[in-house]
C-alpha cells in the first residue's frame, strides 16, 4: 500500500509515476473523498469537544446546586448528530481504504520504460546455451518415453495443468528441493522456516495477492474459509505482521520449502502443454526484511543466492529487469531469472526476484525499532524463488538428456540421489 501522506501531498505525481505501469489513478475520486474525510474529522472532533465541554460544566453547576436542564438536553442532542458524523466518517474511510487496496506500487526510477515482457532488458547472461548435435526433445516427451512422467493420469484424478511423476523422476524432483535448502541454508545463511499451506484472508491482503488476484487464488468452502496459498511469500512475510522487530534480528533471511497452488485465472491458453504453469507446483522461496537504508543491496544479494542454485546445476540463465509495464501488483523492482529450455530453444522465467519497499509491510503493520529515534519505522520485504521445483526439474531434463532419451544426472544432486548418475527408462 502506498503512503497515505504522499498521495495527499501530491496525487499528480504519484498518478504520472503509475501510468508508467499502464494505471490509471482516479485522483479526482480521491480528492473529494479526502475533503469530505477531513470535514467529517473535523466536524466529529467538534462535536467531541462541545459534549466534553458541555459535560464539564454540568459537573460544575451540579457541585453548586444549579440547575442543569438546559444543559442536559442540550448534551442530549449532540449524541444523534455525532453518531450520524461517525457513521458517515466510518464509510468514508471504508471507500478510500477500497481505493488505496487497489492502488499498485510506483515503480523505482531504475525500472526501464515498457508495456509487456518484449520491453523486459537484459542484465547478464551466464552459461552456453547448449545446442545438442540430436534433436532435443521437451520434458514432455522426454518424461513420458521414460514411463516417468504421467498427464494423462493426472487428468483423471484433477483436470488439466497437473502431472503425476514417478520412479527417479520423482527422486530428482524431491532431490532438487533438498538441495536448494542445503545451499540456502548452509552457504547463504538463510533460516529454514515450515509455514501453513493454508492462509486466511488477511495474509493474502497484506502481501498484495488481494483484492486485485482474488481470482488466481483457490478458496475452501468451510467457515472461516481458507486460501491455499499461492507462494511461500505469503505465511513467511505475514511472521511479521503486526510485528516490531529489534534491530539485532535484522536482516530477516527465511527459506521456505511449500507446494503453491493458483488458478491462473489469467492465463488460460498459455503453457497448457507439460509442466511450465501448473495449478500446483513447488518452490523453494527466498524472503528477506531489512531496514530500509539496505534493501537495494538485498535485492542484488537475493538476486545472486538464486542464480547460484543455477549455477551449481550447470543450467545456462540469463537475468532481465522487468519493465514498470511488467511488474508485479506490489513490486517496485523485478528482476527475472530465465534458464534456457532446449527443448522450446528459448530462456524461460524460472524465479522473480522482487523489492517490494515499505508497500507490504505497510499493509502488514511490519515495522522495526530505529536505533536512532527509538521508534517503530516500516520494514522492507524482498521475495524470490530459490527456485521453482518444476521449471527446475524441466531445465535439468531438457539440457541434460541424451541421444538415446536417458537423463544424466547433474552431479550436484547425485549424492541426493543415492549415487544414481542416469535416468534411464525402467
Amino acid at each position: 500500500m502506498l503512503d497515505s501522506q504522499l498521495l495527499r501531498n501530491d496525487p499528480h505525481a504519484v498518478a504520472k509515476a503509475l501510468l508508467r505501469r499502464g494505471f490509471m489513478l482516479d485522483i479526482d475520486r480521491l480528492m473529494r473523498l479526502e475533503a469530505e474525510r477531513g470535514q467529517q474529522q473535523t466536524e466529529q472532533q467538534s462535536l467531541q469537544a462541545q459534549r466534553n465541554r458541555l459535560s464539564k460544566e454540568v459537573g460544575q453547576r451540579k457541585a453548586v446546586g444549579e440547575d442543569v436542564a438546559e444543559l442536559m438536553k442540550s448534551m442530549a442532542g449532540i449524541g444523534p448528530r455525532l453518531k450520524a458524523v461517525e457513521e458517515t466518517l466510518g464509510a468514508v474511510q471504508a471507500e478510500l481504504r477500497t481505493l488505496m487496496a487497489e492502488i499498485p506500487n510506483l515503480p523505482h526510477a531504475s525500472v526501464p520504460t515498457g508495456s509487456s515482457e518484449h520491453d523486459n532488458v537484459e542484465v547478464r547472461r551466464w552459461g552456453d546455451p547448449s545446442q545438442p548435435v540430436f534433436e532435443a526433445k521437451d520434458h514432455v516427451d522426454l518424461g513420458t518415453q521414460l514411463g516417468m512422467m504421467d498427464f494423462d493420469a493426472a487428468t483423471k484424478l484433477a483436470g488439466s495443468r497437473f502431472v503425476v511423476m514417478f520412479g527417479a523422476l520423482s527422486t530428482l524432483h524431491r532431490a532438487l528441493i533438498q538441495f536448494m535448502l542445503d545451499v540456502h541454508t548452509r552457504e547463504h545463511g538463510y533460516r529454514e522456516t515450515y509455514v501453513p499451506y493454508l492462509v486466511n484472508e488477511r495474509s493474502l491482503f497484506g502481501t498484495g495477492q488481494l483484492p486485485k488476484f482474488e481470482d488466481d487464488q483457490f478458496r475452501t468452502t468451510s467457515d472461516p474459509s481458507y486460501y491455499l496459498i499461492p507462494t511461500a511469500e505469503v505465511p513467511v512475510t505475514n511472521l511479521y505482521r503486526d510485528v516490531i522487530v529489534e534491530p539485532k534480528d535484522l536482516p530477516a533471511r527465511h527459506v521456505c520449502h511449500t507446494p503453491c497452488f493458483r488458478q491462473e485465472a489469467g492465463s488460460y491458453g498459455k503453457d497448457t502443454r507439460g509442466m511450465i504453469r501448473q495449478h500446483q507446483f513447488e518452490k523453494v522461496e527466498l524472503v528477506q526484511l531489512v531496514d530500509s537504508s539496505r534493501s537495494w543491496e538485498a535485492l542484488e544479494e537475493l538476486t545472486a543466492h538464486a542464480a547460484v542454485i543455477l549455477e551449481k546445476l550447470g543450467l545456462p540463465y540469463r537475468v532481465v529487469t522487468l519493465c514498470d509495464g511488467d511488474l508485479g501488483f506490489a513490486a517496485a523492482k523485478t528482476y527475472d531469472l530465465e534458464v534456457w529450455l532446449p527443448g522450446q530453444q528459448r530462456y524461460r522465467e524460472i524465479s522473480s526476484c522482487s523489492n517490494f519497499e515499505a508497500f507490504q509491510a505497510r499493509r502488514m503493520g511490519a515495522r522495526w525499532r530505529d536505533p536512532s529515534t527509538g521508534k517503530p519505522t516500516l520494514l522492507h520485504t524482498l521475495n524470490g524463488s530459490g527456485v521453482a521445483i518444476g521449471r527446475a526439474l524441466v531445465a535439468v531434463m531438457e539440457n541434460y538428456q541424451t541421444a538415446d532419451g536417458a537423463i544424466t544426472v547433474p552431479e550436484v544432486l547425485r549424492s541426493y540421489m543415492g549415487g544414481i548418475e542416469r535416468i534411464d527408462r525402467g
